[in-house]
């Protein structure tokens, strides 16, 4: 393929009617980028004031929110205002063609008061399951949005558990005093006995027949929910809003269509488990740009249910734009998976920063997920201080911190080969170019499955400056065409194991390297090197055990 042409950030779009978004690049991969559908209001404007709200922190707002949103949508429409003010409230659930403007010093808070969030049937982790009602919500919902420059906070420190590694002695000390429960071995804060509970429950919340909101009573505060969800709903737009302190994920839109995310401010603090910034799920024509995340776990994810819930649904996230957006502290700036059962393709990411991202581009599943990963073009990212992989593909995710905590022990995994069936993930067709990284513990990290390598991946124009180099595992169609890995461990620059099909073309790396190819595994074939000086490192090639002759060829 061609590469993308410059200049893409600086391309503008339209706020209203139907925006095509960049054709020229479009062009150049070869397909048409996606149209999204914007959303159109009447000018009419109502104040929650208007129905008895009041801005001063203590007046609970649920009732005259939502029944300002219930009247602006019986009459067409229009534009609900949340001026100057504190206002808290519970749950608030969004209508058809109303626009919830929050004022640049509004502060929307969800309260703190767990009975005002009842159990409804909901979507955990991409699997149908009890939860608390999410403090902004809708369902079949058209033309909607959140605007404006306000504040939306959900009050998630009320309801998140906490490790104790991850906060200092003296914020540890002053969460055990507010309250809670604090684990037997120490280790871990709870905010109630039925947080606990829920904890040790197995599939805590999966709804079983029979089974009404009544039976989960005991864990209920154990089952939060994300901030904002919003279910089979067309056009959508969010804008300008900080969306912060989430009790699970921030922004969660589940088969939902024509969705525009702009010039977003999404926070979390960095302990704040399961605290994603959005998880995009089983949507199509989706749009994020100019946003900037710092969340306590993946930044923006893409994501289509999880296992035979995820196959059974069937949908795929597809024909989604990723552009201009700034990525602080998460597991994964750009990530998709683990729950991509149902698959995502056709997805466009460009002109994006990670800046301390636990990992740069993240692409994850396990055994069990199925589903097909497709057709992923990125372009022009740049990232610095990444503590784990700058560039990562694992295909066994084991549903843990990227980047262990000090002290912790993970074991190795054991590679064993299993029948190919439907519940066998694929990641395939990406093309990833123009990437820099300033600091990472390793550049790139291929592991695929021995039934399912990871398959036609292509990089280009990537210098990453890391502890170590690049790793590829079971993977076969691989391409690394002028990549420079500048590593502090040159024993070795790049390891392959059962790689097939490998292409490595203009490799930079620093001269004086220990091992330049080290090359594994019985499978391991068709290994191709041109443009690459060997003779700047000590030694040019190393073979283990039953690696077959001639599994490495190397060309001026």
């Amino acid at each position: 393929m061609k590469q993308f042409p410059k200049g893409l950030s600086h391309i503008k779009t339209a706020l209203t009617g139907l925006i095509l978004l960049s054709t020229t690049a479009a062009v150049a991969q070869n397909q048409s980028l996606p149209v999204i559908q914007q959303v159109k209001f009447k000018n009419d404007t109502t104040s929650i004031t208007s129905y008895g709200a009041k801005g001063d922190g203590v007046f609970l707002n649920t009732q005259s929110i939502n029944k300002t949103i219930a009247a602006v949508s019986q009459k067409g429409g229009g534009v609900v205002l949340i001026p100057s003010g504190l206002w808290l409230t519970g749950p608030i659930e969004l209508k058809s063609n109303v626009n919830l403007h929050l004022k640049r010093d509004a502060i929307l808070q969800f309260t703190a008061d767990f009975n005002q969030y009842k159990l409804v049937e909901g979507n955990w982790e991409g699997q149908p399951a009890w939860r608390n009602q999410s403090p902004l919500s809708g369902v079949n919902l058209e033309n909607i949005a959140i605007t404006g420059s306000g504040i939306i906070d959900g009050n998630g420190g009320a309801w998140r558990m906490v490790k104790r590694d991850k906060l200092t002695e003296t914020q540890w000390n002053k969460l055990v005093a507010s309250g809670g429960v604090v684990r037997a071995d120490g280790k871990m804060w709870y905010p109630s006995a039925k947080t606990v509970k829920g904890s040790n429950t197995k599939n805590a919340g999966v709804i079983e027949p029979g089974k009404t909101a009544a039976d989960y009573e005991d864990i209920k505060d154990f089952l939060r929910p994300n901030l904002l969800v919003l279910t089979n709903c067309k056009k959508i737009l969010l804008e300008g809003v900080t969306f912060q302190n989430s009790p699970a994920w921030n922004l969660h839109p589940l088969l939902c269509q024509d969705l525009t995310l702009r010039n977003l401010q999404v926070k979390n603090p960095w302990f704040a488990q399961n605290g994603d910034g959005v998880d995009i799920e089983s949507c199509k024509n989706v749009l994020i740009e100019g946003s900037t995340f710092d969340v306590g776990d993946d930044g923006i994810c893409i994501k289509s249910g999880r296992d035979e819930a995820g196959r059974k649904r069937g949908v795929p996230t597809e024909n989604v734009i990723v552009r201009n957006n700034v990525v602080y502290h998460a597991h994964g700036g750009f990530v998709i998976g683990s729950e991509m059962s149902g698959g995502a393709k056709n997805i466009w990411v460009y002109d994006c920063s990670f800046i301390g991202t636990d990992i740069g581009l993240r692409f994850k599943t396990t055994r069990g997920r199925g589903g097909i990963v497709e057709n992923i073009y990125i372009n022009n990212i740049n990232m610095i201080d990444i503590p784990g992989e700058a560039i990562l593909f694992d295909m066994y995710y084991a549903a843990v911190d990227p980047v262990p905590l000090a002290g912790e022990k993970r074991e190795a995994i054991k590679t064993i080969t299993v029948p190919v069936t439907e519940a066998t993930p694929q990641f395939r067709n990406f093309v990833i170019k123009d990437v820099v990284a300033n600091g990472a513990e390793k550049a790139i990290f291929f592991r695929g499955l021995p039934e399912m390598n990871i398959k036609n991946i292509s990089l280009e124009n990537v210098t990453i400056q890391s502890k170590k180099g690049i790793e590829i595992i079971e993977a076969s169609g691989i391409s690394l065409k002028n990549v420079n890995v500048i590593t502090a461990d040159t024993n070795p620059i790049v390891h392959i194991q059962n790689g097939t099909n490998v292409t490595i073309s203009n490799l930079q790396y620093k001269t004086g390297a220990e091992l330049l190819f080290d090359i594994n595994g019985e499978k391991t074939k068709g290994v191709k090197i041109s443009g690459t000086d060997t003779s700047r490192a000590k030694k040019a090639s190393n073979f283990g055990e039953g690696v077959i002759k001639n599994a490495l060829e190397i060309s001026k």
